[in-house]
Formats: C-alpha cells, sequence, structure tokens
C-alpha cells in the first residue's frame, strides 16, 4: 500500500486531501501545515491520519512514500527538490516551478533518484477534454485554425503571483495538450488594475510553426465566470464549457471552405451551416482521476501523462510569457 502525505491544507489543498482519501490501493497517511488550526481541521475531518506542522519532520518518516505538494507556486520547487532527494515520490501542482532551470532540476532529480514526478495539470484529466481531444485526433474537425481560451472570475485574488501564473497554467496544459506540440513563439499583454505590481488581467498570444494560433485569456477581476475553450477548424468547430453541468462539449457542424467561382474566374467562399450536436461524456471528477492515476503510475512503475517534462513545457510558456508580459507584449521566442 501506498503512503501518503499531502503539504498544504489551504484552499486548494483540502479537495487534494479529499482526493487522496478515496485513491486505492493508497492511504492518506498524513497531513502536513504550518497552520495549526487548518490542521486541526483536517483531522478532525481525517481522524487517524498523522499531523506536522514541521516539513523536515515529515521527510524523516520512514513510513511517507510519497508527497503531494499544495502549497504557494513560489514554494514548489524547494519542497518538491526536498523531497525527492530524499527519495519520496512527488506530485506538485501546478505550475511545477516558477523557472525553467528550478523544472529541469527537478526532472534530472527524479530520474537520477528513480522516483515519479507529477504534476496536477488537472484538466488533461477532464473527461470532457480527453473526449476533445479524441475528436480532433479523429480529423473531425479538420485542420486546425485556432483555439481560444478564456478563464474569468471576480476572485480569487492573488497575492504572490499574478493570473498569468496562477490561471493560465491550465489552459496552456489544454493547448498543448490538444495541439500535440509547441508553440514557436508568445506575446502576452497584461495590467495589475487593483496592485500595480500584479497584473489581475492578462490576454496571450501563441503562434505555432505551422500556423495555427491560440489566444488565452485570463482575470479574476471579470464580472464573468467563465472557463471555456473554442476550438475552430476547417469542417467542424467545438465549444468546451466547463461552467454547463452536463453540456460540456458542443460540436458545430459549420465551417467556411472555398468553392470554384464561375463568374469570377476563381475560388469564393462560401459559409455552410449546419447542425449543432452534444457528444456523449461520461463525467467523473477530474480532481479524483488525477490523483487516481499518480498512485497508479507510483505502484505500477509508468510514466505519468504530466510528468516532469510535461511541466518543464508549460513553465517554458509562462516563463517566456512572462518576459513578453514585462517588456510591453514584445514577441518573444519560446526555447
Amino acid at each position: 500500500m501506498l503512503r501518503l502525505a499531502v503539504v498544504g491544507t489551504g484552499y486548494w489543498g483540502k479537495n487534494i486531501v479529499r482526493a487522496f482519501s478515496n485513491t486505492q490501493p493508497s492511504a492518506l497517511y498524513a497531513c502536513c501545515d504550518a497552520d495549526q488550526d487548518r490542521l486541526q481541521q483536517i483531522k478532525t475531518s481525517y481522524p487517524g491520519i498523522q499531523a506536522y506542522t514541521s516539513y523536515d519532520t515529515l521527510l524523516q518518516d520512514t513510513k511517507v512514500d510519497a508527497i503531494a505538494i499544495a502549497t504557494p507556486s513560489p514554494t514548489h520547487f524547494m519542497l518538491a527538490k526536498q523531497a525527492l532527494a530524499s527519495g519520496k515520490h512527488v506530485y506538485v501542482e501546478k505550475p511545477l516551478t516558477m523557472t525553467v532551470s528550478e523544472s529541469s532540476e527537478l526532472i534530472d532529480l527524479a530520474a537520477r533518484h528513480k522516483r515519479i514526478l507529477m504534476v496536477g495539470h488537472l484538466m488533461i484529466y477532464h473527461p470532457a477534454i480527453q473526449k476533445l481531444k479524441d475528436i480532433i485526433d479523429s480529423g473531425e474537425l479538420g485542420d486546425i485554425f485556432y483555439v481560444y481560451t478564456q478563464r474569468l472570475n471576480l476572485g480569487i485574488i492573488r497575492e504572490n503571483e499574478n493570473a498569468w501564473w496562477s490561471l493560465a497554467p491550465h489552459d496552456i496544459s489544454i493547448i498543448l495538450y490538444l495541439s500535440g506540440s509547441v508553440p514557436s513563439r508568445i506575446s502576452v499583454n497584461g495590467q495589475g488594475y487593483l496592485r500595480s505590481h500584479v497584473q489581475d488581467v492578462v490576454f496571450a498570444d501563441l503562434k505555432f510553426e505551422d500556423g495555427r494560433m491560440a489566444q488565452i485569456h485570463v482575470s479574476w477581476l471579470d464580472p464573468h465566470k467563465m472557463r471555456k475553450l473554442t476550438v475552430v477548424g476547417s469542417r467542424k468547430m467545438v465549444v468546451f464549457d466547463d461552467m454547463e453541468p452536463i453540456e460540456k462539449l458542443k460540436i458545430y457542424d459549420k465551417g467556411a471552405e472555398a468553392i470554384l467561382g464561375y463568374e469570377s474566374y476563381g475560388d469564393a467562399l462560401t459559409v455552410r451551416q449546419g447542425d449543432i450536436y452534444i457528444p456523449n461524456v461520461t463525467m467523473e471528477e477530474p480532481l479524483k482521476r488525477e490523483c487516481q492515476h499518480f498512485v497508479h503510475c507510483v505502484m505500477n512503475g509508468h510514466k505519468p501523462e504530466t510528468d516532469g517534462e510535461n511541466g518543464l513545457a508549460v513553465v517554458k510558456i509562462l516563463e517566456a510569457g512572462q518576459q513578453s508580459l514585462d517588456s510591453s507584449g514584445a514577441v518573444v521566442d519560446i526555447l
């Protein structure tokens, strides 16, 4: 049996605790948090687990096989590094780290110690996103022209990271997953209205070498709560709306295509209007599936879908995007 400890039991950490408490064949063995009140609440909800206020003491517990890190992003690197060096398997919430060099170091460390390193790119485990991936790969949409995402809300307002680092990792990971490739250039603009040094709203434009485009809009200063993605293909178009309780995916049998225009002695464009249909998607909580995947990978020695390399690819885009953001939207190559 896998004994797992969760580090960080705050807003999102308590959801991680709940999800791992229901995974098999693992046991939620311990939780660690510097806030004793939060830790006591967890102990009340999950009697029998070990509670630590010291991370160093937790790592010395030889019964712990794996660590799940759900702390603020700037702490991810050091906590994950210590856990891997202590021989623990590591699940770390997105983003993996705050720099490319830190992510690369964790990947090397995990390989050296022969330990699993997995990143919590939650949306990759969403049944509707996986269904959308199957639809795209089948060729049903035709050639993919462009993708755009909207992740908006009023709150939660962060103090230690901007909307780009807090919200965009979800959308970046989805775009990489659906496209199967990495964009080559990025331009990002944003503004901090509540605090000048922390951008509350961010717009990002990503370009691929083959001409495809993607746009990301993230904000915690917006009247709408939106979790939406649109994929436009040459044959059909798809909208994923995570705020819809049941109809998460809608496929639009619409498009524009060139036909031979005899009157103009050349090509003419015609717009094709078709039906809208909703594919059947069997829903299951993405977080539960993600945590179960981590346990499965550790128990069987399998490579996670969102492994360290996947986390590094996302951080490369985040870092290049931050460089563009700091340079008033200058186009930056993604290396």
